[in-house]
């Protein structure tokens, strides 16, 4: 890596690097153009972000992608097949080494962000959390940002970045490409303190790309034309924790009342179809004509046209995926972070329909077994912190069992299992 692209290189005091760049930045800010102690890559992106018309005063980055827009961004990108290797590469130690591991898109907006929770917290300040827009156009000079304007490793220290509210964080970023075209599909990067511009960083951070790139080559699950391009999937529902579903098409999101959420669950759940009699068992406590069904179906092909055949037996003409299933999935596959992150609630807890509520309680069971014999900390904490799992009396004690004695969070998570006890009992 050729030294100027190392924010701190060997030899270098980062206080005189600090107090230098701080003081060419305040100069450049002036319309000043001659900086001398500022690195070539630093003072290129001051000029863009400064051309862009950042506000250095600017206090966090914007927030682009909603609690459902995050989600479909993450299920459909080709880099969440490959967050168990970050996981296990770099977040599953980045408590102990104090710093957040951040997964962009190649547009600059962060779908995953996480490790020490304090620093997480701290962030938050400056919005460099799950969402947010990152590159150099919304928040200026920064590492995710400039690498993916220079496409190469980049690191920032401190006061090189552009706006006054990142100054006091540092950070490495390496620019992830697709195996097949080479085009950039993401960003990986390292936050903290001065730590994560050591030239070691630089060197972990291009390690770590390196093995999603070499993972993603060889993902049999990738069509060999568009490795990382999942097939179109037709549509997409949204059904954990909410009242109603949200279907979300190519032609854009498409509002439906609980019924019709339940009726395409049931259709999504039966690619070779259900009849009337089926979808009347599974949809109604009591029993219920099949007209009654037929008129339903008739009511939601009008909100959505040419998604259900006419055929004697109802099935969906296009693939339809839906939460559930992908939490499912990720069991399935043995991959607890990603289920856990996924999985927002019971499905469609307002629903009494049969077929439904047979679904709800065995996703909701099998989620929380898993956890309960196999989960780790972090699986643990995001279910008992969700409204899922924050009155699970046996997922706290399991997570309490699966703390290290000297843990920061042990007396916390014992205070919490000790009221849950007291308010539920023992057995929850």
């Amino acid at each position: 890596m050729p030294e100027l692209s190392l924010a701190l290189p060997h030899g270098v005091d980062p206080v005189r690097r600090w107090r230098n760049t701080i003081r060419a930045h305040e100069t450049f800010l002036t319309g000043a153009d001659t900086t001398p102690d500022v690195r070539p890559l630093v003072l290129d992106s001051w000029r863009r972000s400064a051309a862009y018309q950042v506000d250095p005063d600017r206090p966090a980055s914007p927030v682009v992608l909603t609690d459902d827009q995050l989600t479909e961004a993450r299920v459909t990108h080709p880099l969440h097949r490959v967050m168990h290797v970050v996981r296990s590469l770099l977040i599953d130690h980045a408590s102990d080494a104090g710093v957040i591991v951040v997964v962009s898109d190649a547009d600059g907006r962060l779908l995953w962000a996480e490790g020490d929770r304090d620093l997480c917290r701290r962030a938050e300040g400056m919005q460099l959390v799950p969402g947010a827009a990152w590159r150099e156009e919304a928040i200026g000079t920064n590492a995710i940002g400039t690498a993916l304007a220079v496409n190469d490793t980049v690191q920032v220290f401190g006061s090189e970045h552009f706006t006054r509210s990142v100054q006091p964080w540092s950070c490495t970023a390496a620019p992830i490409h697709d195996p097949w075209s080479n085009e950039v599909i993401g960003v990986l990067d390292i936050t903290g303190g001065t730590d994560v511009v050591s030239p070691q960083s630089a060197f972990l951070v291009r390690s770590a790309v390196a093995a999603i790139e070499s993972e993603l080559r060889f993902d049999d699950t990738l069509t060999p034309d568009h490795r990382t391009r999942p097939a179109d999937p037709g549509g997409r529902i949204c059904a954990l924790g909410r009242d109603r579903g949200t279907l979300s098409l190519h032609t854009g999101p498409v509002e439906i009342s609980l019924r019709h959420t339940e009726l395409l669950l049931l259709l999504a759940a039966a690619p070779d179809g259900l009849s009337a009699g089926d979808l009347a068992w599974k949809l109604y406590e009591h029993d219920a004509a099949e007209v009654t069904v037929r008129a339903e179906i008739s009511r939601l092909r009008k909100v959505v046209p040419g998604l259900i055949s006419s055929a004697g037996r109802y099935r969906l003409t296009r693939p339809i995926s839906t939460d559930a299933a992908e939490v499912a999935d990720y069991l399935a596959a043995g991959d607890h972070a990603n289920a856990v992150a996924l999985y927002r609630g019971e499905l469609l807890p307002r629903s009494t329909a049969p077929g439904i509520v047979t679904m709800r309680y065995r996703l909701h069971g099998w989620l929380r077994n898993v956890l309960l014999e196999l989960g780790d900390a972090e699986s643990l904490r995001r279910y008992c912190e969700s409204a899922a799992g924050r009155d699970d009396v046996q997922a706290w004690q399991a997570r309490l069992e699966r703390l290290s004695p000297g843990s920061p969070h042990h007396a916390e998570v014992s205070a919490i299992l000790s009221e849950l006890e007291a308010t539920f009992g023992h057995d929850g």
